[in-house]
C-alpha cells in the first residue's frame, strides 16, 4: 500500500498515476481481509465496490483526455481547468472520492478497514493510515499540474469539454459515488449475514491460533470497554447500598415506642418463664 502510494507520487504519465493508486488501494482490501474482524471485512467488501466506482470513472476521464491529446504525459497539461471545467470539476470530485474525502463512497470502505483492522493489526493499521495521506497527496498534485493555471501550449487551447454521451455516462457513476457516500447501509446491510458466515466459516474450517486468536482479540477488546462500564456501575451500586444499609441501621434504633414495650414485655415474660420452670404452661404464664 505505502510503497505504490510512493510509486504513484513519481509518475509522470497520468494512467500509471491512476493504475498505481488503484495498487494502493488494493492495500486496505487485503488488510481489512486478513484481519478477521467484522467491520474490517464488512469494509473490504465496500471497498472493492468504491474502488471499482472510482478508479474505473478515473480511467474512464484519463481516455477521454488521451483522445483529444493524443498525450498521457502530466508535463503537456496545464490549465485545463479553463479550457474543460465540467471535465475539471468532476474529475476532482472523482478524486476526491478516491482519496476517501468524508461524504463520498471512498470513506466509508477505508474508515471501516482500518477501525476493525486496529482490533487485530494496530501496527498495520496505523501505517495503512498513511497511505490516506499519500492518496491525497498524489492525486490532488496531479490535479495542480493538470488543470490549474494558464493553458499556455496551442494544443491544449483547442481542447473540448465533456459532449452529452460522456457526461451521460458520468452521472450514474458520481451520483453512486454520493449515495454509497451519505447512505452506505443499503450495502453493508447486505454483507452483513454473508461476513458473520465467512468468519464462523473460518474459525471452523481453520481453528489455527493465529486466526482464531486474531478474531478472540478483537472480540476481547470491544468487550472490555463494556466491562469497565459494567465495574463501573457496579461500583455505584455498592455505594448506594451501604447508604441504605446505614440509613435502615440508623432506622432499627430509633424504632416506633409500641415496638420497644412490645419487646420489653417479650424479655419479662421469657425471664418468669425460666424462674417459674418449666412445667408451667404458656396460658398459665
Amino acid at each position: 500500500l505505502i510503497s505504490r502510494a510512493i510509486v504513484a507520487t513519481m509518475q509522470t504519465d497520468l494512467k500509471r498515476l491512476v493504475a498505481y493508486s488503484s495498487v494502493a488501494h488494493l492495500g486496505f482490501i487485503v488488510l481489512g481481509t486478513f484481519a478477521f474482524t467484522t467491520q474490517a471485512i464488512t469494509g473490504s467488501v465496500m471497498q472493492m465496490v468504491n474502488h471499482g466506482i472510482s478508479t474505473g470513472a478515473l480511467f474512464l476521464m484519463v481516455g477521454w483526455i488521451y483522445e483529444r491529446r493524443h498525450t498521457r504525459e502530466i508535463s503537456e497539461f496545464g490549465g485545463l481547468g479553463k479550457v474543460m471545467p465540467i471535465y475539471a470539476g468532476v474529475f476532482l470530485f472523482t478524486a476526491f472520492a478516491s482519496i476517501g474525502l468524508p461524504g463520498l463512497n471512498g470513506f466509508v470502505g477505508e474508515f471501516l478497514v482500518l477501525i476493525g483492522s486496529y482490533a487485530t493489526l494496530p501496527v498495520y493499521a496505523i501505517i495503512a493510515a498513511s497511505g490516506v495521506v499519500l492518496a491525497a497527496i498524489y492525486l490532488l498534485w496531479a490535479y495542480e499540474r493538470v488543470f490549474t493555471g494558464i493553458p499556455d501550449k496551442p494544443e491544449n487551447q483547442q481542447l473540448t469539454d465533456l459532449n452529452a454521451r460522456e457526461i451521460g455516462l458520468m452521472v450514474p457513476l458520481v451520483v453512486l459515488m454520493l449515495v454509497l457516500g451519505m447512505y452506505p447501509k443499503i450495502l453493508l446491510d447486505r454483507t452483513a449475514a454473508s461476513t458473520e458466515a465467512l468468519l464462523d466459516r473460518i474459525e471452523a474450517d481453520l481453528p489455527a491460533r493465529g486466526v482464531t486468536d486474531a478474531r478472540r482479540h478483537a472480540v476481547d477488546r470491544a468487550a472490555a470497554l463494556e466491562l469497565r462500564q459494567h465495574h463501573v456501575v457496579a461500583a455505584i451500586d455498592r455505594a448506594a447500598q451501604r447508604r441504605i444499609r446505614a440509613q435502615l441501621d440508623a432506622g432499627a434504633s430509633a424504632r416506633h415506642p409500641l415496638q420497644l414495650v412490645e419487646g420489653q414485655a417479650g424479655s419479662v415474660e421469657d425471664d418468669s418463664a425460666r424462674g417459674l420452670g418449666t412445667g408451667i404452661s404458656t396460658h398459665d404464664r
